[in-house]
């Protein structure tokens, strides 16, 4: 019985703590080649040769809308 207990518990503790750990998608960032000039619409950080020239944007066109 003590072991249903405790199973109970960790599983209501469980739950509740999904609730808090939900996450958004990482947004979408315009970044620009130092090399090349040319644009990328990325989620991460392309690498040392880029800097991000705009965002952050909700989707992978880099678009408002």
């Amino acid at each position: 019985m003590k072991h249903a207990w405790l199973l109970s518990f960790l599983l209501v503790i469980g739950g509740v703590g999904a609730n808090w750990a939900e996450a958004a998608p990482r947004p979408f960032f315009l970044w620009q080649s130092l090399v090349t000039g040319r644009y990328i619409c990325v989620q991460g950080n392309p690498g040392s040769g880029w800097t991000r020239f705009a965002g952050p944007y909700k989707n992978g066109a880099c678009r408002d809308h």
